[in-house]
């Protein structure tokens, strides 16, 4: 084979094709990695907290391990992450909702949603989770 200016040189072809099938081992869609980017969480952790916060007692949460059907006191989280609003009204941005995971009466006084103490990370975490929910 005559060499052409227009190929790839061998030395660089092992390296980025080992690092294609890396990411592609990985697995995380490109909806995961801009949820990841917005919010400054991790969407996989985002998922496990669902279950620590107790999110599946009141909404609907499609993913979630255990998650239960029927949690009806708030909206089910499903199209979350492509909503144009949160909360009954407020934008859709990965700041209110960061806020809102974290201090939910502070944003909307006599809101159902308890604040429940979850930290900036862990915010952040759901956050991510919440939306790659499209």
């Amino acid at each position: 084979m005559k060499p052409d200016a227009k190929m790839i040189p061998a030395g660089i072809l092992g390296p980025a094709l080992i690092l294609a099938l890396l990411f592609a081992a990985c697995g995380e869609s490109e909806v995961a990695r801009h949820a990841r980017q917005i919010t400054g969480g991790d969407p996989g952790q985002g998922l496990v907290l669902v279950r620590k916060y107790g999110c599946n007692g009141c909404h609907m949460v499609p993913g979630a391990p255990g998650a239960k059907t029927g949690g009806k006191t708030g909206p089910p989280f499903e199209g979350v992450g492509s909503r144009p609003t949160l909360a009954g009204g407020l934008p859709n941005t990965p700041q209110n909702l960061i806020r809102w995971i974290r201090d939910p009466q502070s944003m909307s006084r006599g809101t159902q949603m308890p604040t429940l103490g979850v930290s900036e990370q862990d915010s952040r975490d759901l956050a991510a989770f919440l939306y790659t929910l499209r």
